[in-house]
């Protein structure tokens, strides 16, 4: 169900003058109002046989999803946890599995209110349904795929439907399979209405109910009264925003390089311990980098938001450098992507590491990056392009032989 959104991407690509977009306030709402769907559904999470879909309602329900192959949405599922059934919660992450990969999939979100609880007995008020929608699977020998990748928004919605726009999307087919925002789409993070009206409704608007999206964590999602609050709103692999996922020919190794500044930092009262989380990682990512999927996939991708390399001499990058640098240099990777500096560039392999690294631009006019990835097996094609169309930095990579 993938409808023509250009009306939507021409209003909005109107906008570029405005900083920020008008904030709903989500938990300020009148407890009065009727029940909807404040933002969603969404996709998180696509693996050949499994898909997590998310939503948030605006009064606590019990909430499931209907869906199945094909035309047909004849199966029903729902969360729990430790026996009970998911219910009385306003954000909803449902996972869907035993998936048959490389095929379309039909579904819609139902939730139905809970007024309250009378002893034993729950309830109910009225039962909200979202249209149909669709996604598929990716294959189990998946041969190519296409993402786009930005970062370094900054709470400037408006900057994802105007390079989606200005860069090709049209909307009328499937120019990408997934879309990774790489870090810091958010200054301060401070409120739900700031997570939602600035990154989720507009994701949905254009792909998110049909296409996936990751979110990795930059140094700015790390600070703010809510930034705690933010694995609640995205599904990650065992919680944590370090992982790593196959997908097609290339295994994606996502780092979390945390904040740039040090632990002891007075910005962060003392509540940072961003040295020790690294280190776990590093111990992480040496495991990683002998796995098999690791070492069999036709290509390596790291995607993290501060690069070890080219990035300054913050106290965060020299500690990635220190801990990440030589063992993304012996795993021998292919390519990393970053953002971080607002300054677009592209780092072939030197000295120091041996893998190309693009860093993103952004996020004023003029300095605004939208990086498009095409992998092959025989092949990764990556084109950075700046807001006004010119391509400011590419590179063909050719599988290694092995």
């Amino acid at each position: 169900m993938l409808s023509d959104r250009r009306s939507f991407l021409e209003k909005m690509s109107q906008i570029g003058a405005l900083s920020l977009l008008p904030a709903s306030s989500v938990l300020a709402a009148n407890a009065d109002e009727k029940n909807h769907f404040v933002a969603g559904p969404y996709l998180q999470n696509a693996g050949t046989d499994e898909i997590t879909v998310m939503w948030i309602t605006h009064k606590n329900c019990f909430s499931w999803v209907e869906y199945g192959a094909g035309g047909y949405t004849s199966k029903r599922e729902f969360g729990y946890n430790n026996g009970l059934i998911e219910a009385n919660n306003r954000i909803n992450k449902i996972i869907l599995s035993n998936l048959k990969p490389g095929t379309d999939h039909k579904y819609r979100i139902v939730s139905t209110e809970i007024l309250g609880y009378k002893g034993s007995k729950v309830e109910f008020g009225e039962t909200i349904t979202s249209p149909m929608y669709s996604f598929k699977t990716p294959a189990e020998n998946e041969e190519e795929f296409k993402t786009v990748i930005f970062n370094d928004i900054h709470d400037r919605p408006q900057i994802i439907p105007q390079l989606l726009y200005r860069h090709g999307y049209t909307g009328n087919k499937r120019d990408y399979d997934f879309v990774v925002f790489n870090g810091d789409c958010f200054d301060w993070v401070t409120e739900e209405s700031q997570m939602v009206d600035h990154l989720i409704k507009p994701a949905v608007d254009i792909f998110a109910s049909e296409m996936p999206f990751i979110l990795t964590q930059g140094n700015h999602e790390c600070r703010g009264s809510f930034s705690r609050h933010i694995p609640a709103y995205y599904a990650y692999p065992d919680n944590k925003f370090y992982y790593a996922f196959t997908r097609g020919p290339v295994r994606f190794v996502i780092l979390d390089s945390g904040e740039d500044k040090t632990d002891d930092s007075v910005e962060y009262g003392g509540l940072s311990a961003f040295d020790r989380y690294r280190e776990v990682q590093k111990k992480w990512l040496e495991k990683e980098v002998e796995t098999e999927e690791f070492r069999k996939a036709a290509f390596r991708v790291v995607l993290i938001h501060i690069s070890p390399y080219h990035s300054g001499d913050w106290h965060g990058t020299l500690h990635c450098r220190e801990l990440f640098g030589p063992v993304l240099n012996k795993a021998k990777i292919d390519l990393q992507i970053s953002g971080h500096t607002h300054q677009y560039a592209t780092h072939d392999a030197d000295a120091t590491h041996n893998y190309p690294i693009v860093i993103g631009g952004g996020p004023l006019e003029g300095k605004r990056t939208l990086i498009k990835l095409h992998a092959t097996r025989k092949e990764l094609n990556l084109k950075m392009i700046r807001d006004d169309g010119e391509v400011v930095g590419k590179y063909l990579i050719a599988r290694k032989s092995k």
